[in-house]
């Protein structure tokens, strides 16, 4: 099924602002949500509602958090999250980093104790308006999910990886992508009805591949919202030794080095860390020099000769665009077994069916 973007939004705003949200925050989370199905990234999109209600009633996510500088230097700063939403948190971090690097050229900004973080390419494209290049790791404290390298044991996260690169034109460079093979959110869309995962995307307790979710979440019976620990395997990196290496890295940069902890017997509750870079081109000279030699360089790699004539060659942010053009006209598709968990998420915030019909109408 498909449903048309503005109401979804407000469906989802409004269920945060019944579960305890401030209403500007019940709508960034809404916007950010939204904004992930819209661009083709359904695993942090809204399939994340029942999850994040959860969370909040459970205590693991906070309402009404701000993003604390722990440290504040002119080309570093600490932020902590408090364990507030990543929706919040994020954005905050993002726009101190910009504003440092305007002033200085240069900076880094560590996020620790941040609720999930979302789409990371909403950060990297906040930093292409500014005009502002940035480079972002990302680790998920006690959110032990992806096996490395030769193993079948967990020991990283899905840690994502994601590069903005402005153009000077409306089709920057945006590059973000898990380190797994897939992210746990689409092993979750799969998982409830919607499209399946590749047939090696995870490795069992036997050391055998497949892509049978229950390896993750284990057994559907008992009911409940699917919960990635359960299960007794585990998910994969991409690339092999590769994107195990760039997985490793995130929980060194963003763990280790930005403070927000290791998953080495973790203690304490699940939250993300993101150590980020900024780096304002024009502090290097290279003003709108750069940009135009960024946009020639692209144009360069799309015109060369493709596989497909119609498929073309793609730069990293082409097909994101593409698909929230078709679906902010033709709405987000919805798997049946989501969408009626969103409902049935809404309900229980005390949203009336009246209400519900409301709000989508």
């Amino acid at each position: 099924m498909r449903v048309a973007v503005e109401p979804l939004r407000r469906l989802v705003s409004a269920c945060f602002e019944r579960a305890g949200c401030p209403t500007d925050e019940a709508g960034r989370i809404a916007l950010y949500l939204a904004k992930a199905n819209l661009t083709g990234h359904d695993s942090h999109g809204v399939v994340r509602v029942p999850r994040y209600l959860e969370w909040l009633q459970q205590g693991r996510v906070r309402a009404g958090q701000h993003a604390e500088l722990v440290l504040d230097a002119p080309s570093i700063a600490i932020v902590d999250g408090r364990h507030g939403f990543g929706q919040t948190i994020g954005p905050e971090a993002c726009r101190i980093g910009i504003e440092k690097a305007k002033a200085s050229g240069l900076a880094l900004v560590a996020i620790r104790r941040s609720g999930h973080l979302g789409r990371i390419g909403d950060f990297a494209e906040m930093a292409i308006e500014a005009g502002i290049v940035s480079l972002h790791f990302v680790n998920a404290y006690n959110s032990v999910l992806v096996a490395p390298f030769g193993s079948r044991q967990r020991r990283f996260s899905t840690n994502p990886v994601c590069i903005g690169v402005p153009t000077g034109d409306d089709r920057p460079f945006v590059l973000d992508f898990a380190t797994s093979l897939v992210a746990e959110g689409k092993c979750l869309v799969a998982h409830q009805g919607g499209k399946p995962i590749p047939a090696d995307a995870l490795v069992g307790p036997d050391g055998r591949l497949t892509g049978d979710t229950s390896v993750l979440y284990g057994p559907s019976e008992g009911g409940g919202y699917p919960d990635p620990r359960k299960g007794p395997g585990a998910m994969r990196a991409f690339g092999e030794h590769k994107g195990s290496g760039l997985a490793l890295a995130c929980e060194l940069l963003a763990g280790a080095l930005g403070g927000s902890g290791i998953n080495a017997d973790p203690d304490g509750p699940f939250h993300n860390g993101m150590l980020s870079f900024y780096v304002d081109p024009r502090a290097m000279g290279q003003g709108e020099g750069f940009l135009a030699e960024v946009r020639r360089f692209l144009e360069w790699i799309r015109a060369a000769a493709p596989i497909d004539p119609e498929a073309g060659v793609l730069v990293p942010g082409d097909k994101e665009r593409a698909t929230a053009a078709e679906r902010t006209r033709n709405g987000v598709p919805l798997p049946t077994e989501i969408w009626g968990a969103i409902l049935g998420a809404a309900h229980k915030t005390g949203l009336s069916q009246a209400e519900i019909d409301r709000l989508l109408a």
